[in-house]
């Protein structure tokens, strides 16, 4: 992630999803100055709103409390953001909300992709999120299958084959997610740190993930080997990646 025409599209099941996971690969994509996307599927208005719910806040109320403090986590993160708003618990896959993807990836035209992993038995939604990521990436290059609005998209409309990666989850043993990527997050994790702040129904996760970004810390400099000079508090998160590498060079 390194070329400033790049552009980072992030699938988040839930208003707070992207930041706990993936707030630290957003906010060093735009620190070099490329766009960073995240399209969010839900605005966790069921499942992770128990505090709102508490205060007898009803459901309009509560959409508008989570809406509110994903855009503050956004904007601290420097990403735009959009809701497609299609429920959650559950999160529903449906033709509707693909083919609802499918014209975020057109329009976004995505070089880099990050959503959650397949597979997590604590919340359906998430890997329902996934796959439907996915099977919008596929369709979103395919210049036979329409917009959402029943128009054809021209040659310009399609997408390429962006390469997708899976965030760690809240459990990765129990997700199936062994990590092959690192990611080196140390500058731009006070403004992970800045957007986690932004979603105070979810307080008890900012230690969590801060914890988290310093044991995967440790891990990237274990793995960079002596001589890269990253510092002594370095903070990193973790990815799977999907599809393989294309290289002409083993690196």
């Amino acid at each position: 992630m390194s070329d400033s025409a790049n552009t980072l599209l992030v699938v988040s099941a839930h208003a707070g999803d992207f930041v706990w996971r993936a707030g630290g690969a957003i906010a060093s994509a735009t620190m070099r100055g490329e766009r960073a996307v995240v399209a969010c599927l839900s605005y966790g208005e069921r499942g992770e709103s128990a505090s709102q719910w508490l205060q007898g806040k009803s459901l309009d109320e509560i959409k508008a409390i989570r809406r509110g403090e994903a855009e503050a986590a956004a904007a601290a993160l420097g990403a735009e953001i959009e809701f497609l708003d299609i429920g959650d618990y559950p999160l529903v896959e449906s033709r509707e909300s693909v083919s609802r993807l499918v014209d975020v990836y057109r329009r976004v035209q995505p070089t880099i992709v990050l959503t959650h992993t397949l597979h997590d038995p604590y919340n359906g939604d998430h890997p329902a999120a996934a796959r439907m990521a996915l099977e919008a990436r596929v369709l979103a290059q395919a210049i036979g299958v329409a917009n959402s609005d029943g128009s054809f998209p021209t040659k310009d409309d399609i997408i390429g084959a962006p390469p997708v990666f899976f965030f760690e989850p809240h459990q990765p043993e129990q997700c199936d997610f062994t990590p092959n990527v690192l990611l080196d997050i140390t500058d731009a994790f006070p403004r992970k740190r800045a957007a986690m702040e932004c979603l105070p129904a979810q307080k008890h996760m900012w230690s969590y993930y801060t914890d988290l970004a310093v044991r995967r810390g440790v891990q990237v400099k274990r793995n960079a080997g002596p001589n890269l000079g990253l510092p002594h508090e370095t903070m990193g998160e973790a990815y799977m990646r999907y599809f393989p590498q294309v290289t002409g060079v083993l690196s």
